[in-house]
């Protein structure tokens, strides 16, 4: 018997060896949350990573879910964080998170489970082929070995978990894809201890070093080599500055200050961080979107210079304004990527957005700064005079509003969420609503979407797994046809004793198809486009343990938002609209702001 054993206490040594060392590297180099779906094949991976006191484990039953939800989180931290599947259907089901973070630039690690070599291709069960599963919507993909206990083997798998983080987080980040082949038995032997390498196994407080240290050398901009460009900038008097999404924490406060020492209108979409903050002055414009919809007015504010950094915005008005005033130079500025579907940039400066701001403001000359000011004067002006027309414009229509709206709900929002707290915002209307309703402020608030491939898929799960790491309060706003498609998601919200608000703008279908072409066609456009389901989410609620509250009027908003801010768990805060009635409303805003931009001041001068 001892002799028929034997293989099996060695497989277990070498599982307990290998994926362990992996592990505890993947800890060492500053992984500390791992989301974990069940599944036979990817026992070994699932019970190391739930032993290790460095690494939070969050379990999930929907892989699909699981992979969003860690997204989330990855967000939040911004830091890798792995996530952990079976073979087979399994791993496919990571797919759509996988290409967002691709695309947004968020740092994941999938740690696949497979079949060994001899099981491919033979008709056995589970298997399917996983090499470069997700195709080239990750940074790197490695083939594990099998698990070995040989010193080679042990220092191929700390190695492979060092790259694996440092390629997830490093330049734009993104997601890394690591496939394990496994043979059974697949569990590791409890008393294989670690080898020593430089210390005892790290603790929650103590990781150690990292087998492979990797350090990323900061390419920092020399303020001397853009002294041209900086001249340039200062002589210009017609300049812009436009903010699209990023998450540099640090880059607001210097990108306001440039704004301001160039006296460049600052346009700043919400997921730029830059609209909210200390560092909010009249020079962030916020109401762009409103008011670049007017012809005359994008026509009249022609800009001679541009500086664009971050990705795509999210107004399309703004993205029309760059495409008429393509003429212009416009610089697209980014450590890398190619934020630019319009195809209007000028020129590409490949830097690190903050580093380049800060060497700017050091290569400004003193000397012309009062000249400058003075003859830029008059353009800024012009912007934050029709920033302001646009805005009152704005309020005042929705004050008239009799019932609830969707635009109503974020001028809503704006006005009762406290400092701290973070706004993940759904795709389709919410976010592009967000975009134009919502006001800057000296608040700090900060932003969240997943604006990658701009998906209405695992958007609940996203921001519950911001949620669960998050340093303040999170409020979600999200469509029907996106929350239905991530049901499953609100099982984690009991599971893992989250706190959130979700707000359920509730239409009964497709809303943004409401302002497209498609709506012209009576006869197929419910059908095809419109989809009502029909659907009450009460139940759903109910089922898992959300708190829940249809509200029928803005006092009711207000009391259930604020009521669910300061409660535990998650609630649902349901605002039923009408499609119809919802696009007619927008249309009616942006015909008063068209009408406030017609006005002229006391002075006759047209702004």
């Amino acid at each position: 018997m001892g002799a028929e054993r034997q293989p099996d206490v060695a497989a277990g040594e070498a599982l307990q060896l290998f994926v362990g060392a992996f592990v505890d590297e993947l800890a060492r180099s500053g992984v500390t949350n791992a989301c974990i779906c069940p599944g036979s094949r990817s026992t070994p991976l699932a019970l190391l990573l739930r032993r290790h006191p460095a690494i939070k484990v969050w379990t999930h039953l929907d892989e699909r879910s699981a992979a969003f939800f860690a997204l989330g989180i990855a967000k939040a931290i911004r830091e890798p964080v792995a996530v952990v599947s079976t073979s087979g259907t399994a791993a496919v089901n990571f797919a759509p998170a996988v290409v967002e973070a691709f695309y947004a630039r968020v740092p994941l690690l999938l740690l696949t489970a497979d079949r060994p070599p001899e099981l491919r291709g033979v008709g056995a069960n589970q298997t399917i082929d996983q090499t470069r599963l997700y195709g080239p919507h990750v940074k790197w993909f490695v083939e594990m070995m099998l698990p070995e206990a040989s010193a080679e083997a042990i220092r191929y798998a700390r190695t492979i978990a060092c790259r694996a983080a440092d390629s997830a987080r490093s330049d734009a980040a993104g997601p890394v894809h690591l496939n394990f082949p496994f043979r059974e038995p697949l569990i590791p032997a409890d008393d294989a201890a670690l080898p020593a390498r430089d210390g005892v196994v790290p603790t929650a407080d103590d990781r150690g070093a990292p087998y492979v240290t990797v350090e990323q050398a900061p390419r920092r901009p020399d303020a001397a080599g853009l002294a041209p460009l900086a001249a340039e900038l200062r002589a210009a008097t017609k300049g812009l500055i436009i903010c699209g999404p990023q998450d540099d924490p640090r880059f607001p406060e210097v990108v306001a200050r440039l704004a301001e020492e160039l006296r460049f209108p600052l346009l700043a979409d919400p997921l730029s961080q830059v609209r909210c903050g200390p560092h909010h002055s009249p020079i962030v414009i916020d109401s762009y979107d409103a008011f670049l919809r007017n012809e005359e007015t994008a026509r009249a504010l022609a800009p001679e210079v541009v500086l664009r950094f971050g990705a795509a915005p999210v107004s399309k008005p703004l993205m029309l304004y760059l495409q008429r005033h393509d003429r212009c130079r416009q610089i697209l500025i980014g450590d890398s990527g190619w934020g630019d579907p319009g195809l209007t940039a000028s020129d590409a400066l490949h830097a690190h957005p903050r580093s380049l701001c800060e060497a700017l403001l050091a290569a400004l000359s003193p000397s012309a700064r009062r000249r400058h000011a003075d003859t830029s004067s008059e353009w800024v002006g012009r912007w934050q005079g029709t920033a302001k027309r646009a805005r009152d414009a704005l309020q005042a229509r929705l004050d008239t509003e009799p019932g609830l709206s969707e635009p109503g709900v974020f001028a809503e929002l704006a006005a009762l969420l406290p400092a701290g707290v973070a706004l993940f915002a759904g795709n389709s209307m919410p976010v592009r609503d967000l975009d134009t309703f919502f006001p800057g402020a000296e608040r700090p608030l900060r932003f969240l979407a997943n604006r990658g491939a701009s998906g209405i898929d695992g958007v609940v799960s996203s921001a519950l797994g911001a949620s669960a790491v998050g340093q303040g309060p999170l409020v979600l706003v999200i469509g029907d046809l996106s929350f239905y498609h991530d049901m499953n998601g609100l099982l984690a919200a009991g599971r893992h004793n989250l706190q959130a608000t979700i707000v359920l703008l509730h239409n009964d279908g497709g809303g943004i198809f409401s302002f497209l072409p498609q709506a012209d066609d009576p006869e197929h456009f419910e059908e095809l486009f419109g989809t009502p389901h029909g659907l009450d989410f009460r139940p759903a609620a109910e089922m898992y343990g959300l708190s829940y509250q249809l509200v029928d009027g803005w006092e009711g908003f207000r009391a259930g938002v604020r009521q669910s801010l300061s409660s535990p768990g998650v609630g649902l805060v349901e605002v039923r609209t009408d499609r119809r009635a919802n696009a007619r409303l927008h249309r009616d805003l942006w015909d008063e702001v068209s009408r406030a931009l017609r006005q002229r001041d006391p002075e006759g001068a047209a702004l």
